[in-house]
C-alpha cells in the first residue's frame, strides 16, 4: 500500500487523536491513571513495575520518547541506572542482540549521557 487509506474516521475519533498529538494534558492524566490502576493491580513494586516496562520497551523496540518517560520513572522510583543495564543483562537471550545495540544508546540519551563517537 503506498497511499494512506481513506477512512471513516468519527469526530470524536479526530479529535483524541488530535489531543495525542498535543500531548493534551487532560488525555495525559487520565493516563496516568489507568497506569497507576494496572501497577496496583501488578503487585509489583514500583520500582520493579518500572523495570519490567523498560524491558517491555526494549522488547518492543519503543521510539526515543518512551525511553525518556520510562527512564525517568524508573529512576524516580528507586531504580538505579546499574539496575537498568541489568534489565538489558537479563533480557538479552529472548530479545536479541539487535534489539539490545538499538536500545543502549536510547537509554544512555535517557540518562542525560553523552553518546560515544560515531553516533
Amino acid at each position: 500500500m503506498t497511499t494512506p487509506a481513506k477512512a471513516d474516521v468519527s469526530e470524536e475519533t479526530v479529535g483524541i487523536l488530535e489531543a495525542l498529538s498535543r500531548g493534551d494534558p487532560d488525555l495525559m492524566a487520565t493516563g496516568l491513571e489507568l497506569r497507576a490502576n494496572w501497577e496496583a493491580k501488578s503487585g509489583l513494586d514500583s520500582r520493579a513495575y518500572a523495570l519490567v516496562k523498560i524491558a517491555a520497551l526494549i522488547a518492543l523496540d519503543a521510539p526515543p520518547a518512551s525511553y525518556v518517560w520510562q527512564v525517568g520513572t524508573a529512576l524516580a522510583e528507586g531504580a538505579t541506572p546499574e539496575d537498568i543495564v541489568g534489565v538489558l543483562i537479563a533480557i538479552a537471550p529472548q530479545v536479541g542482540g539487535p534489539k539490545l545495540v538499538a536500545a543502549a544508546p536510547e537509554i544512555m540519551v535517557a540518562l542525560g549521557l553523552t553518546l560515544p563517537d560515531g553516533f
